[in-house]
């Protein structure tokens, strides 16, 4: 018994990508068995795997972590946001000046016959004035400086610490040099620039050096010659920013690295919190200190 032609034809027609329907192909997917035309396949270790199950294996694999945790970034992503947010916010500051007084670090004074600074309860002055580089004086030179120190030693330590740990290392850092300066520097003087979370990687980096048993004599030189050098221009340099943000760098990534790798996780996220607390503390004490002097 004979078929007709009409089936004959059906029969020997060649199976239609399933992503295009209409485009014939004689080649299927290694990996779900689908039919489709060379421009929805890859190559793959035997044969060629499609788009859509390329795709779902890269949203199951794990991502490589690093050696104290996280995922490893791809880029310095974090660090060029950084820079980039720190040249813009110059940028702005030069136009607005004003700015400096509404944002900067200042713990207690009288601004346009209203009190002002973090004791006035503008806490928000002790992260913002991390992220407005100054202007006049050593303005430009401290900006070169933090820019040229974001360059060369962000992306190392992006990449070791992992985005998520890095970010928290310099913001506590930051925070870590505006409490410093609130207890050490005058009530009213103001002060600005990224400094503090500067040297809180300069921080880092030594813990980390001694950690992974590297050479670190280059780590401490930079330390000593850039605290030498703010003692000398102390009447210029927030250098209590500078020791604040030094310890916290170097306090919170030592918890990073030495904890244990099983628990490392929920060590690291408990040691960030644990730093957060004491700097908050730190705030509360130094608030009730000069509200009671003014009190008294």
């Amino acid at each position: 018994m004979s078929n007709p032609p009409e089936q004959d034809r059906i029969q020997a027609s060649p199976p239609e990508c399933y992503r295009h329907p209409g485009r014939p192909t004689y080649v299927s997917c290694v990996r779900c068995g689908r039919p489709a035309c060379p421009d929805c396949l890859r190559p793959a270790a035997v044969g060629h795997q499609c788009v859509d199950c390329i795709r779902g294996g890269n949203r199951t694999a794990r991502r490589p972590s690093g050696r104290f945790g996280g995922a490893i970034p791809s880029g310095a992503r974090v660090t060029q946001a950084l820079i980039g947010l720190n040249i813009v916010l110059y940028l702005i500051l030069l136009a607005h000046p004003s700015l400096a007084v509404d944002w900067g670090m200042l713990s207690r004074a009288t601004v346009n016959g209203q009190p002002a600074g973090v004791a006035a309860g503008q806490w928000y002055r002790l992260l913002t004035s991390a992220f407005l580089p100054p202007t006049g004086g050593l303005g430009l030179l401290d900006i070169a400086f933090n820019l040229w120190a974001l360059l060369i030693v962000g992306p190392p330590m992006e990449r070791q610490l992992g985005s998520v740990r890095y970010l928290s290392v310099y913001l506590a850092s930051a925070l870590g040099g505006s409490v410093c300066f609130y207890y050490l520097a005058p009530q009213n003087e103001l002060a600005l620039g990224a400094s503090g979370a500067i040297f809180g990687l300069f921080g880092a980096w030594l813990v980390i050096a001694r950690r992974l048993k590297v050479d670190a004599r280059g780590v401490i030189l930079i330390i000593v010659l850039n605290l030498a050098l703010d003692f000398g221009a102390r009447h210029y340099i927030a250098w209590q920013a500078h020791v604040g943000g030094l310890v916290t760098g170097a306090v919170l990534t030592a918890a990073y690295v030495y904890v244990p790798r099983r628990s490392r996780g929920a060590s690291q996220l408990a040691a960030t919190l644990a730093v957060l607390a004491i700097l908050a503390l730190g705030v509360i004490i130094r608030d009730h200190q000069l509200v009671g002097t003014v009190l008294g």
